[in-house]
């Protein structure tokens, strides 16, 4: 299994403010949960971090963000690390890739029982998670459509605001950065003239995008502030 633990092109470059706003989290619970989980008990399990730093910002691969979010719901719910490792080791040997919470199948296979939460898949394996809480299934199945998948079942682009919307996060684009879809924008320049109280169909002209484009980096901007 290759880890991505280096900054290469096509995997993407994601510090923990570009989670924080892509994910929509906390930008402290980012920080903590990637430093003392991702970067200590994954990476003494696995062998190898899922992170890499130039001495001042840490900085993870696509597939590690897709996966981050599934990891912050499971810890949401109570379910122990421990546990959780647990179950990402298993389900990377079943599924031959160090980001199993980035394959469509785990994703999709997630369930409730009560406060088991549950890891179904086709050819019936099941692995159970005891938790406090309740998971909220609402938030894994539409962060699940907010994603392109490819013929591996691997997650390949994602979509913030939901797929009828313009803003896209590709690792083979802009460093994976977001951007408005088909152009070389960044959501955070539109805001920039919207916050200067720019007319949107002024801005809409000046950069060749529809008024839509503009309403859409404008919100995705606002949700992440």
């Amino acid at each position: 299994m290759s880890f991505e633990n280096k900054s290469e092109i096509g995997i993407g470059i994601y510090t923990v403010p570009d989670l924080a706003e892509i994910l929509n989290l906390k930008y402290y619970k980012v920080q903590r949960l990637l430093n003392e989980y991702w970067d200590k008990r994954f990476a003494e399990e696995l062998g190898s971090k899922y992170s890499w730093s130039d001495g001042k910002s840490k900085a993870v691969s696509f597939h590690t963000l897709i996966e981050f979010y599934i990891f912050f719901q499971l810890k949401e719910t109570g379910i122990s690390t421990r546990n959780i490792l647990k179950a990402h080791t298993e389900l990377s040997e079943i599924f031959a890739t160090p980001f199993p919470f980035a394959n469509s199948d785990v994703i999709n296979g997630i369930n409730c029982v009560g406060k088991n939460v549950l890891f179904e898949f086709k050819n019936k394996d099941i692995i159970n998670l005891d938790s406090s809480k309740q998971l909220n299934l609402k938030f894994i199945k539409a962060f699940a459509n907010k994603i392109d998948f490819d013929n591996g079942n691997l997650a390949t682009r994602l979509w913030p605001l939901g797929k009828e919307k313009s803003i896209v996060v590709d690792p083979n684009y802009k460093l994976g950065l977001p951007t408005i879809q088909g152009t070389n924008i960044y959501p955070e320049s539109i805001y920039q003239l919207h916050l200067a109280e720019e007319p949107i169909k002024f801005i809409a002209s000046t950069y060749s995008i529809t008024i839509n484009e503009v309403k859409d980096a404008i919100a995705f901007c606002k949700k992440a502030a």
